[in-house]
């Protein structure tokens, strides 16, 4: 609860702060629609060819959208940047005035920025899903939906640890920036269903850079087509990640040496 009440201050402070320039709501909102009617506009004429897409359905895939669109979404409004504002920190030596302050450091600094204008993306994202599942209809059940949230939690978890990964090597490199913008490309493989790549992009896309257990997973559970291999193995990676992420902020900081350095 201590955290979700930090995360509520920061919400305000980036709130307060873009209302300052709310014709940026406009700007951003158009934006979102743009990129949103891009996306199915492309699918429009894709399954204007063919009726399915490496065997899924246009619903489906338009579910995929929605998931792409709402976790792209939260991605920007927290994750992005605070990890960007980290690794600015720890060049700088501002990280100090975090690591004072009588909470879990590396917590506070996965919290620290929000961008409210992703809540637009966010919105949209969940906007198609409804139309998505309303066009399913009956084929999605209860325990779907069940499996479908409960893999959409575990995608976040796999792409904030692997987003704190990347960003932790700025402990050991003076710019990581790069990499972080690698991956927001690599991200947009997201958009379409994996089993459309051939199978050692389907690998990277699952293994190297989870894109694949962030987007296609939670809809394959929200459409049957989830196996309980890739069940257990999307636990089992978000777990380990999530350890990894965590032993690699805590070697990381003993790398820093402050802005006395």
């Amino acid at each position: 609860m201590n955290y979700l009440r930090i995360f509520g201050l920061y919400f305000r402070i980036g709130a307060m702060g873009e209302m300052q320039y709310r014709f940026n709501f406009f700007v951003n909102l158009f934006q979102s629609i743009l990129q949103l009617g891009m996306s199915i506009g492309g699918l429009a004429v894709i399954f204007s060819y063919t009726h399915s897409l490496g065997g899924w359905l246009p619903d489906e895939v338009l579910a995929l959208v929605g998931v792409y669109t709402l976790v792209g979404g939260l991605i920007g409004l927290v994750v992005y940047p605070s990890m960007e504002q980290f690794i600015m920190s720890v060049r700088d030596g501002m990280l100090d005035f975090v690591l004072v302050k009588p909470i879990d450091a590396q917590l506070l600094n996965s919290l620290q920025s929000v961008d409210i204008w992703r809540l637009i993306d966010m919105g949209l994202g969940v906007g198609v899903l409804i139309v998505a599942l309303a066009r399913l209809g009956a084929q999605v059940g209860l325990s779907q939906a069940a499996l479908f949230i409960g893999m959409l939690l575990t995608g976040s978890a796999i792409i904030y640890s692997f987003w704190t990964i990347l960003a932790t090597l700025s402990f050991w490199f003076v710019r990581v920036e790069n990499i972080l913008e690698i991956f927001r490309s690599m991200y947009e493989a997201g958009r379409w269903p994996v089993s459309l790549y051939p199978p050692w992009l389907r690998f990277i896309l699952s293994f190297i850079v989870p894109v694949a257990f962030v987007t296609t997973v939670p809809v394959e559970a929200l459409t049957g087509r989830l196996s309980p291999k890739t069940l257990i193995l999307g636990v089992l990676l978000a777990v380990i990640l999530l350890v990894v992420s965590r032993l690699f902020w805590k070697i990381g900081l003993r790398q820093y040496s402050g802005a006395s350095a």
